[in-house]
């Protein structure tokens, strides 16, 4: 990187490179667009002409097949943002030796709620708390915040461009999956008689969700709404590869899944899923509609769990021809005694075969991974490096 010359001329290889990059494909079950003009700020509901479809959109033959997701919590108040200083050490592994590896080839943008200003974006969150429904409002919200113009999915696309200088292109771009925020029937189910009608308005027509049809018409608003923010920001480096629902199970929106899942096949993007332990409808996730669905074993968080947890969802998991979610938080460091848990989740996962031929998703909290990365300790940072050589290491990453 004479050096300015010779950065050039790498820069111009890899973005012809990257133009060429092939996409990774799995079985799945042209017209003209107008780029849309947003406001300033990068706020603002935008105008989606019926049926618009994008380049990618068009171009791209089936559903795009990923290997290793992390979970990248963003949009809460509360959350760290997503710079790319704090998005790299996902992006790329440095081993020991100084080496660079590609790591998380997917990166999942979601968030729960919002501490600060009280609101929610999943049902299953409510229990014992105060939080009041997510309005179209804070929808709109997690959109500006996970296209904000340097962070969110902007660091992930300055991180790959930065690494692909040093390691060359990728078999493939790096993805991106948006969740879908839930449209919970009533804005406070603690508060009886809460109204079902609090969302907002689309077409200057206020939304019920007590009707299933209003709740559909709000998910796909907001698909809609990613696309062409996607489109608009013109990124080089990244696909938008799918969305994820954020309902753990299928019980408050068992009714609704399935319609969204068609919408989200038609235009080829991926619909994910990551059910708890034993959740209702696990075991149908195919048949309500989504192409991957991660199993949690929900082991990591109480020492009161035995191993044989991981045993049961492994077999579970297999069973149901599920993928599976690995589980750690900030409290993985050797200081808190629960490393062994994250010890165990890779051990019974290259056990059952896990490790070799399932795509995984991995929960960190908001940033256990960098916790573990720069601890002072020497147990912390040998974890550390024994986890991401798990995760390069594994031999389905050669086929993908």
């Amino acid at each position: 990187m004479n050096k300015k010359r010779m950065k050039k001329i790498v820069l111009t290889f890899v973005s012809l490179l990257m133009g060429g990059l092939c996409s990774v494909l799995v079985a799945c079950s042209d017209e003209e667009h107008t780029v849309p003009i947003f406001p300033e700020d990068g706020s603002g509901e935008i105008e989606i002409k019926p049926d618009q479809k994008y380049d990618w959109e068009i171009n791209r033959q089936s559903i795009l097949a990923n290997t290793d997701m992390v979970l990248f919590y963003s949009g809460g108040d509360q959350r760290p943002i997503w710079t790319q200083e704090r998005a790299q050490p996902y992006i790329t592994y440095v081993d020991e030796q100084n080496t660079s590896h590609w790591f998380f080839d997917s990166f999942l943008m979601l968030e729960i709620l919002n501490t600060s200003d009280n609101w929610q974006t999943v049902r299953e969150y409510t229990k014992g708390m105060r939080y009041e429904s997510a309005t179209k409002a804070e929808w709109m919200k997690l959109i500006d915040c996970y296209f904000n113009s340097e962070t969110g999915i902007a660091a992930i696309e300055a991180g790959v461009k930065k690494a692909m200088i040093t390691i060359g292109a990728p078999v493939y771009k790096r993805q991106v999956i948006i969740g879908i925020p839930e449209p919970i029937d009533v804005q406070n189910e603690l508060v009886p008689g809460s109204s079902s009608v609090y969302w907002g308005e689309i077409d200057n027509v206020s939304l019920d969700f007590s009707k299933p049809a209003d709740r559909v018409k709000a998910c796909k608003w907001f698909i809609d709404q990613v696309r062409a923010r996607f489109n608009e920001k013109g990124y080089q480096y990244v696909d938008l590869a799918g969305f994820y629902w954020i309902a753990e199970d299928a019980s408050h929106t068992g009714n609704i899944i399935t319609p969204i899942a068609n919408y989200l096949n038609e235009l080829k993007y991926s619909f994910n899923w990551i059910p708890f332990f034993n959740s209702d409808g696990h075991e149908s996730w195919k048949e309500l509609g989504f192409h991957y669905a991660y199993y949690q074993p929900n082991y990591y968080f109480d020492d009161k769990i035995p191993l044989t947890r991981l045993d049961e969802a492994c077999k579970e998991a297999l069973r149901c021809n599920m993928q599976m979610e690995m589980e750690f938080e900030d409290d993985v460091l050797a200081a808190h005694g629960k490393a062994y848990r994250l010890e165990n989740y890779m051990a019974k996962f290259k056990e059952y075969g896990v490790w070799e031929k399932c795509r995984l998703a991995y929960y960190q909290s908001n940033s256990a991974l960098l916790t573990l990365k720069y601890s002072s300790e020497p147990a912390d940072v040998a974890l550390y490096h024994k986890f991401c050589k798990f995760v390069i290491e594994r031999p389905i990453r050669d086929s993908h």
